[in-house]
């Protein structure tokens, strides 16, 4: 790809100490109105963090209650029900759903494309209040007696169950809303705000995940809104749609439910996957192997997510055909899946590679998404489907693609932006233990239970047999080991709030648009109105050791690495 011009703050490479969108205006009412994305993406950050935070207290709780058959902390059979379902539901509808496009998606997305914000600003602070809205009707749940249905809400269970389904579905469905609304407002600003000299196949990688993304959020999210009404209606007015005594299909529920919610996992996974296309180039120094094969799979990703839903169901009585079929498109997603871990390998071999906390969890994405994918080839395999059907084999699968490839994929962006966003540095070192131990943790909280799974451990069970104490002890005591790496990772961002060096303009070198401007940006993103770059040109930046960080090279002083780096 060619080398565009840099027009802007090139030679300062420093911490600007003028006004940024963090000083712009004060007082909470500036922060509760705003129109600006970066600030909008910022409490998104921190609403999801803390929806993280409560999920993961759950979770915590749910394996000290496992650590040995029958009861452990006093914790009942309902409670227990109770704090799986809300467990699942606040981690998957309010943090890893929304998690990198809502909050790191908001902040990046406008500056990678040198615009001043999103298309469509009031829409996405709507979306921001929808959010909200949902999160306060899950918590209301809480109050109102719980729900014990699994975060799936399946009928006719969720019909006749007197905990609060109704409070739940209504959130659910109100956060519907904003994913579509941040979806609608992506696509229109990448069509619209790219700026001159960005064609589609210049853009960074982490945009065009985005983008399917989006694609998938709008076309998806819809059903599982008119499904969620559905049941709301069938549950206050009985009109006998999923309830089997009125005549209505249970099955048929499981069907819209997945039409939206296995496409969902690629709303999971497909940012994360861009972000991590991101880390691996930049801090293996090496323009980004296999553009297009990365870009197309993306879409070819949120295409295929449509087609795989009936695999959810291979044990619910559909037809033979139905389930070969289901079982042969599921496959085939593993190919633009490998497509990607490929070229991520490709880019990092005879790179020069850094490992910088941002790298650190970009290699633990890549080691779990492929323990995660392959393993779900067993699930697509009719035979042993029916075997590892509703196992805790099934429940360690999508942990490591659901919540170990996302989680580290935000932490990996997390960190990596972390320096734009506030304007501080964090230690380093300590971010690389931080890493280290969430990736040791989370194998010893998850790979035993492939084993036990296996071995005949149904999933949801608040008691079980002595046989499998030894696995539940080891997953129980490898959380704990994730919750401290989590503790330190937060520890090492709160720490640079308070005493981190000034972050430079650009401590990576990386050379998407986003660091051509100071960190914290300025309120209009950019001094001066910036051209299109080549996001993989290496380079065009060199280190400075006065500034801390990588400046632009003037044309006339710029050589060639054979290797690929900078000289």
């Amino acid at each position: 790809m060619a080398t565009a011009t840099i027009t802007t703050e090139s030679g300062s490479g420093g911490h600007s100490p003028g006004r940024n969108y963090l000083n712009e205006s004060s007082g909470i009412l500036s922060w509760v109105f705003t129109l600006d994305h970066k600030r909008i993406g910022l409490m998104y950050l921190v609403g999801v963090m803390s929806a993280f935070l409560l999920g993961g207290t759950f979770a915590l709780a749910l394996r000290t209650e496992l650590l040995t058959p029958g009861p452990t902390t006093g914790m009942t059979h309902d409670m227990y029900n109770q704090m799986f379902t809300l467990h699942g539901a606040v981690m998957t509808f309010l943090f890893i759903i929304p998690g990198i496009p809502a909050a790191l998606g908001n902040f990046v997305l406008p500056i990678m494309l040198g615009a001043k914000d999103v298309a469509f600003p009031r829409m996405n602070l709507m979306s921001f209040y929808l959010w909200m809205g949902g999160a306060l009707f899950f918590v209301l749940t809480l109050f109102l007696g719980g729900l014990d249905t699994g975060w799936t809400f399946y009928t006719p269970y969720s019909i006749d169950t007197n905990t609060s389904v109704v409070s739940a579905v209504l959130g659910a469905f109100v956060l519907g809303f904003s994913s579509i609304f941040t979806g609608l407002n992506f696509i229109v600003t990448i069509h619209t705000l790219r700026p001159p000299g960005m064609t589609w196949f210049k853009m960074p990688l982490f945009l065009w995940s985005l983008y399917a993304t989006a694609i998938i959020q709008i076309l998806a999210t819809p059903v599982l809104g008119i499904t969620l009404l559905l049941l709301f209606a069938e549950r206050t007015m009985g009109i006998g749609i999923f309830d089997p005594k009125l005549g209505g299909d249970p099955v048929l529920f499981q069907h819209f439910f997945w039409f939206y919610s296995h496409p969902a996992v690629y709303i999971m996974i497909l940012p994360g996957m861009g972000i991590v296309s991101e880390l691996i180039s930049v801090f293996s120094r090496k323009a980004i192997f296999g553009y297009r094969f990365i870009a197309f799979s993306s879409l070819a990703i949120a295409l295929l997510g449509f087609l795989v839903w009936g695999h959810h169901m291979f044990t619910s009585g559909e037809s033979k055909m139905a389930a070969i079929v289901f079982s042969g498109i599921t496959f085939s997603i593993a190919i633009p899946s490998a497509i990607k871990v490929f070229n991520w390998l490709a880019t990092m071999y005879k790179g020069s590679i850094s490992l910088a906390t941002p790298m650190c969890f970009a290699q633990s994405f890549i080691v779990l998404f492929s323990i995660g994918g392959l393993t779900g080839l067993f699930l697509s395999t009719l035979s042993t489907d029916v075997h590892l059907h509703d196992t805790y084999f099934v429940v360690s699968h999508f942990h490591y693609v659901m919540v170990g490839s996302t989680l580290t994929a935000f932490l990996g962006g997390l960190f990596y932006w972390w320096p734009k966003i506030t304007g501080k540095m964090y230690n380093d070192i300590q971010g690389q233990i931080a890493a280290l131990i969430i990736f040791v943790g989370f194998n010893l909280a998850f790979f035993p239970q492939f084993i036990m799974g296996s071995r005949g451990m149904p999933r949801r069970y608040y008691n079980y047999l002595p046989e499998f104490q030894t696995y539940h002890q080891l997953s129980t005591y490898g959380s704990y080991v994730l919750g401290a790496g989590l503790f330190l990772a937060l520890w090492v961002l709160v720490q640079s709030l308070l005493r981190g060096k000034p972050a430079p303009m650009n401590p990576w070198g990386g050379n998407s648009l986003e660091w051509h401007t100071s960190s914290p940006p300025p309120l209009a993103n950019f001094e001066h109105t910036p051209e299109a770059t080549d996001p993989y040109d290496y380079h065009a930046n060199k280190y400075d050791p006065a500034v801390g960080g990588y400046v632009p090279i003037p044309k006339a002083q710029k050589t060639v690495d054979p290797y690929g780096g900078i000289e």
